[in-house]
């Protein structure tokens, strides 16, 4: 079973690209605590619905929660060196407290309905 589920604010705006295919792809560090006096970063990718959805509503210092599920790339880096990262592919964002950017008058961000993408492009 691969299933994460974290609580963070994002350190920066949410970055828009897309595949070759013309699938959109929006990509933030997310925050979160990881220990009393431990915060840690990891990358969250949204795609489809999801990604839609990030790239309009969220902004640095956002606090979300996501659902999805853990993936690990691997490279060789200049050094020859393996390397590694860690990133949450996002089923679903939870929107906790935003600054209103990208919301309708009266709008509210429970207001959203919560997407689920399972089917990924890859």
């Amino acid at each position: 079973m691969n299933h994460s589920i974290l609580i963070g604010n994002l350190g920066d705006d949410p970055k828009s690209y897309f595949t070759p295919d013309g699938v959109q792809i929006v990509t933030f560090d997310l925050a979160f605590r990881s220990g009393k006096d431990k915060t840690s970063w990891i990358r969250i990718s949204c795609f489809k619905k999801t990604a839609e959805l990030a790239i309009k509503y969220l902004h640095k210092g956002a606090r979300v929660g996501v659902d999805g599920r853990l993936d690990q790339t691997k490279w060789t880096g200049e050094d020859n060196q393996p390397r590694s990262s860690f990133r949450i592919i996002a089923n679903q964002i939870d929107f906790i407290k935003t600054d209103g950017r990208g919301f309708e008058e009266n709008q509210k961000p429970e207001d959203v309905p919560a997407q689920h993408d399972d089917d990924m492009p890859f």
